[in-house]
């Protein structure tokens, strides 16, 4: 059961999603103009503070409640969805886990007030799943006490937008004794010399969003902005990923809900043979298909994010749930769209947009190929 926190925190977001976001969200998608005054109207509900203590100007909330709020937003769209968790899962939480006092005295005031947006540079043009590909490198310079970085980033969510105001990098900084690579992540301010955002994509979804390919040509940072250890970039981003598949589950959760809502609405007032199609059987049993889906999806990426609450084991259960949920998405994106007919292939109705928006959670922050592949290990396989 939820607390009575956690309660009034779903029923504020919902409201907001409904008031705010619903009115204004296609004329961004379709404009693919990233929505300024909506997260301006999010930094000050303190959405993007809520599990960050109070000595940063967070909500001293928990991980739970983020959770809670994007499953809420993404009933409605999810470009703002993502653009909350990559903010906050990918942007501000590497500072806030493994920075130093002074690091997160100077970035995270602002991030987690959302007046500024970081964003989280893994992903390569030639990798994404297999860290051991990164070819982006990092050289210390003795001489001047800095970090020189070459190299590209491919996928970067809020990586371009106006108020950007950092990208941590994880970048090769050496070999280890085994042969292996040694990766450390390295804090690189927006409009630092050497440091390129290229022109935003061109994506099938998430249309709202922001996401760019950042490059990096003899680039140079001040030794001080390592972030945590030299060599446990590996380790960080590990963890860091772990925690984003239960904020990406509880997304997916509610592109699956709002499917159901759509379908529910649409079903009742769309007549055919002289009844609302809800009255037929068929319908029923995909719109029952569809809510138990996201139930079950629900329950799975709150039973993750419970047990990492606890300080127990979660990186199995977290792969569950982003494994289960974003393919519930999938197939609830399916069926509202099948249920809507040929209005369900129009871009003015909310399915069309959770229809393109959908695929993209069975890829990012771990395909489901990687999920599977977790949860065997895990199981000793």
């Amino acid at each position: 059961m939820l607390s009575e926190e956690h309660r009034a925190l779903v029923e504020t977001v919902r409201e907001f999603a409904r008031e705010v976001v619903a009115p204004a969200i296609a004329t961004h998608y379709e404009e693919h103009a990233f929505p300024y005054d909506i997260v301006r109207q999010m930094g000050k509900m303190g959405l993007f503070g809520l599990p960050f203590g109070e000595e940063y100007g967070g909500m001293g909330g928990d991980y739970l409640a983020l959770c809670l709020a994007l499953e809420e937003l993404a009933r409605v769209d999810s470009s703002v969805a993502i653009t909350l968790e990559a903010a906050v899962s990918l942007g501000a939480m590497p500072i806030y886990r493994f920075g130093t006092e002074e690091q997160k005295q100077r970035w995270l005031p602002k991030l987690v007030a959302g007046e500024t947006l970081a964003g989280f540079g893994l992903t390569e043009p030639g990798f994404g799943s297999d860290a051991s590909g990164t070819q982006t490198r990092a050289v210390l310079d003795e001489s001047t006490g800095q970090w020189v970085i070459n190299g590209t980033k491919a996928f970067i969510t809020n990586s371009g937008t106006d108020i950007t105001s950092l990208v941590t990098v994880t970048a090769v900084t050496g070999t280890k004794p085994d042969g292996s690579k040694e990766l450390s992540t390295i804090i690189v301010p927006s409009g630092t010399p050497g440091f390129t955002v290229q022109p935003g994509y061109s994506k099938v979804g998430w249309c709202a969003s922001d996401t760019h390919e950042l490059t990096f040509d003899d680039c140079r940072v001040p030794a001080e902005n390592l972030l945590g250890e030299r060599g446990r970039g590996y380790a960080q981003f590990l963890r860091i990923l772990d925690e984003g598949r239960i904020a990406i589950a509880a997304l997916s959760v509610g592109l699956a809900q709002g499917c159901v809502d759509e379908s529910v609405r649409y079903a009742q007032q769309r007549q055919a043979f002289g009844q609302p199609i809800g009255n037929f059987q068929a319908i029923q049993f995909k719109i029952a298909d569809m809510e138990v889906r996201a139930h079950t999806a629900r329950l799975a990426y709150r039973d993750a994010a419970e047990r990492m609450l606890a300080g127990e084991a979660f990186k199995r259960q977290a792969a569950i749930a982003k494994l289960y949920a974003s393919e519930c998405a999938v197939d609830n994106a399916r069926q509202a769209t099948q249920i809507h007919g040929g209005y369900g292939f129009m871009n003015e109705f909310p399915v069309a947009r959770f229809w393109r928006d959908s695929k993209i959670l069975e890829i990012g922050e771990g395909t489901s190929e990687i999920q599977r592949m977790l949860i065997a290990r895990d199981l000793g396989m």
